[in-house]
């Protein structure tokens, strides 16, 4: 299997780049067909051989989907402005389980990173040298994700929405607190913000454990896709099991809505006098609204799925 799928990517890369987006529009179209071809077919009565007709398209459906993970596709905007038009599918499954993997693992070390760092800097150094040593570490942090991610999604993960968002609102809130002069307003802000650092890593922390947890079972029983990745914040697949990383999200989707009604109230004492203030409160309530609206929209949909299952049965 795979020396197959090697040689499958590996032909796919020796055929010019036009020729391999042709295959990939075809392979569109086939996918699109078999699900009009399916849905047509459910709409008649039940027979012998409907289902079998249905199974035969599933099982064709499976063969296009193989296929298409390792064609090369175009790179979103994002990774053409960083490495061009390059084919970024890896060459087997074994390699982007391993690149998955290792994304994992960085996430996992940045965050321990993080909070030793946050807790030096609250209770042994206070040194603005320091701090920004900390928010360009953050910065850098948040932009290796997103192009780590974004690699990822062209390799068949199915991270999306504000999940993904999340991270480049990161990104511009880390560089504009790199620019914060060290005066009164920041060194009022900096207690609220590093508390908020350690309590931030705590959870990355937690939810890497408890998420890897849950994926690895789930994929055992074949609930999951292969390729799926534990994320910031609540997703739907982390309901099987404890559900105790629900009160520590949401307390932390409020305190980025104090940190953003703290800083406003700073920019209104100092008379908006630094860009700064008002600029980083606006993201950190950006920040609360993508979270918690997104957070509870996947349980009242999870909370509807199981209301639905228990009608049915």
């Amino acid at each position: 299997m795979l020396r197959q799928e090697q040689r499958i990517s590996q032909n796919s890369r020796e055929l010019p780049l036009a020729t391999q987006f042709m295959q990939i529009t075809s392979l569109t179209a086939n996918m699109k067909k078999l699900k009009i071809l399916k849905d047509s077919l459910k709409r008649t009565s039940s027979s012998d051989e409907k289902k079998e007709l249905l199974q035969k398209i599933d099982e064709q459906k499976r063969s296009l989907e193989d296929l298409g993970k390792f064609l090369p596709r175009k790179n979103g905007f994002y990774l053409r402005l960083i490495v061009g038009q390059i084919n970024l599918i890896l060459d087997s499954t074994a390699e982007k389980f391993r690149y998955k993997d290792e994304y994992e693992k960085f996430k996992l070390y940045c965050s321990v990173t993080m909070l030793v760092f946050a807790v030096a800097l609250t209770f042994f150094i206070s040194h603005r040298v320091f701090d920004a040593m900390f928010s360009f570490l953050l910065l850098w942090y948040y932009c290796t994700l997103t192009v780590r991610e974004s690699i990822l999604i062209v390799n068949g993960s199915r991270i999306k929405g504000w999940w993904v968002m999340h991270h480049y609102v990161s990104v511009v809130l880390s560089g504009t607190n790199v620019t914060w002069a060290d005066n009164a307003a920041y060194r009022e802000f900096r207690p609220v913000f590093m508390a908020f650092s350690i309590y931030q890593s705590l959870v990355q922390v937690m939810q890497y454990y408890y998420q890897s947890g849950c994926l690895y079972r789930l994929r055992a029983l074949g609930e999951r896709h292969d390729m799926d990745l534990t994320s910031e914040g609540f997703q739907s697949w982390m309901w099987r099991g404890l559900t105790f990383l629900l009160p520590f999200l949401f307390f932390g989707h409020f305190w980025e809505l104090y940190n953003a009604w703290t800083l406003m109230n700073i920019a209104i004492a100092f008379n908006f006098s630094e860009w700064q203030v008002p600029a980083i409160s606006l993201l950190f309530f950006t920040l609360f609204c993508g979270n918690f609206f997104t957070t509870i929209s996947v349980v009242i949909q999870k909370q509807r799925k199981r209301s639905g299952k228990a009608k049915k049965a």
